[in-house]
């Protein structure tokens, strides 16, 4: 067997979940001992398409043509692209006719969790399979650090911080809907901790309510952009949380990083995250006033059986269970093709 993961626009994506998530196919397919190409015009006996755009779009339509099975990522949802950039509400008709059109003729879609199959299925434009399989992680990578207190001060030396403050961090786009805007808000609660947001800043695109809140944010908020993933790993480690307050995903990648490099974790409360429970692997919260009440918690409480709970929830979704499953899925479909 051997297979085509295609993405489009990858220089665009490289720094985003969508650009990991095809990292950790390949790490996943190279553990199956599956043979893989990222050439279009390769050959090969299946097509595993991890975006949505005109290209991917007309490359399944002809792969149908020539009866080669196709399986589409469902990374995106109508609903997870809400409240992301500015002007979203003018461009949500062109991406909800764009996920109209490939997800309407693969022979199967692959979703990172059940929250966004149930999503994906009641579409009424899909008629195919839908399979929740996680994007994975490679849990080798976060294993526990046993970091000196010199090597904890330099970590934080790089960001200011003296070796004695806390900090709590959260990761993702200066997206509404990733929540940046709360985090900022909630930070102003505890004057005293250095609250630490990693990611890709496009000026041009941030809504103008993050604009605002960027702008006015209190000193304790630190908003460094892009760093490199093996500081990003460190600060996971030594954090006192890590808070993603977004209010919509398919998976969320920096969540299951979170959960494996044992940072106690405080989310929004919302479907997504169905199988994470309160107070038993992750705190959550649904407003402002229950993320300060949360981090109160976190701070005040010993959290060692909750992060315990979590990496055992992330084991779950291990990269060598992924590539079982996928694998599975593969095999299936090619057993499905012949049958017809």
């Amino acid at each position: 067997m051997k297979v085509l993961l295609y993405f489009e626009k990858q220089s665009m994506l490289k720094k985003s979940g969508i650009g990991r998530a095809l990292k950790h196919q390949k790490l996943a397919l190279e553990i199956a001992g599956i043979e893989y190409t990222t050439d279009p015009n390769d050959s090969f006996d299946i097509a595993h398409i991890n975006t949505f755009y005109r290209k991917s779009c007309k490359l399944v339509k002809k792969l149908k043509k020539k009866n080669i099975p196709v399986i589409v990522h469902g990374h995106s949802t109508i609903e997870d692209f809400r409240k992301s950039f500015r002007g979203w509400q003018l461009m949500q008709f062109v991406v909800n006719k764009d996920l109209k059109n490939i997800y309407s003729i693969p022979d199967m879609i692959i979703t990172p969790t059940n929250y966004s199959k149930r999503l994906i299925e009641n579409y009424p434009f899909v008629s195919c399979p839908v399979k929740a399989i996680s994007n994975g992680i490679d849990l080798t990578k976060y294993n526990d650090v046993d970091m000196t207190q010199e090597e904890i001060k330099n970590v934080k030396k790089i960001f200011g911080i003296s070796s004695e403050q806390k900090v709590i961090i959260g990761i993702g786009w200066f997206f509404e809907r990733k929540g940046i805007h709360d985090f900022i808000e909630v930070a102003r609660a505890f004057p005293d901790i250095k609250f630490i947001w990693f990611g890709q800043r496009f000026r041009s695109i941030i809504p103008h309510k993050i604009n605002k809140a960027v702008r006015h944010k209190p000193a304790n908020v630190l908003l460094p952009g892009f760093v490199d993933s093996s500081i990003i790993s460190k600060m996971l480690h030594i954090c006192e949380c890590f808070f993603f307050p977004s209010y919509e995903e398919t998976e969320g990648i920096v969540v299951l990083e979170a959960l494996a490099s044992k940072a106690p974790l405080l989310i929004r409360d919302i479907d997504v995250f169905d199988y994470l429970t309160d107070k038993t692997d992750c705190i959550k919260a649904s407003d402002n006033k229950g993320f300060i009440e949360a981090i109160t918690f976190i701070l005040n409480n010993d959290m060692s059986s909750i992060k315990d709970n979590a990496y055992n929830i992330v084991e779950e979704r291990d990269i060598h269970i992924v590539s079982k499953q996928l694998s599975e899925a593969y095999n299936y479909l090619l057993l499905e093709k012949k049958k017809s």
